[in-house]
C-alpha cells in the first residue's frame, strides 16, 4: 500500500513554496521540541519544591 509521502515523491517541488513556509514535519517537530523543554522544566520545578520539604505555616 503506498502511502501519501510515497505518491507525492516524484511530485514536482515548488521551491518558493517550500523555501516561503516550514513543512508539517518541520512544524510539528518544533512543537514536540517546545512541548518536551516545557514538560521537563516542569519536572525539574516539581522535583525541587518536593526536596525542599513541606513548608506550612501555623
Amino acid at each position: 500500500m503506498a502511502t501519501w509521502k510515497d505518491m507525492n515523491k516524484n511530485a514536482p517541488k515548488d521551491t518558493a513554496k517550500s523555501n516561503a513556509k516550514p513543512t508539517r514535519d518541520e512544524r510539528l517537530k518544533a512543537a514536540l521540541k517546545a512541548n518536551l523543554s516545557r514538560r521537563k522544566a516542569q519536572a525539574r520545578a516539581r522535583k525541587s519544591n518536593a526536596s525542599d520539604g513541606p513548608e506550612t505555616e501555623r
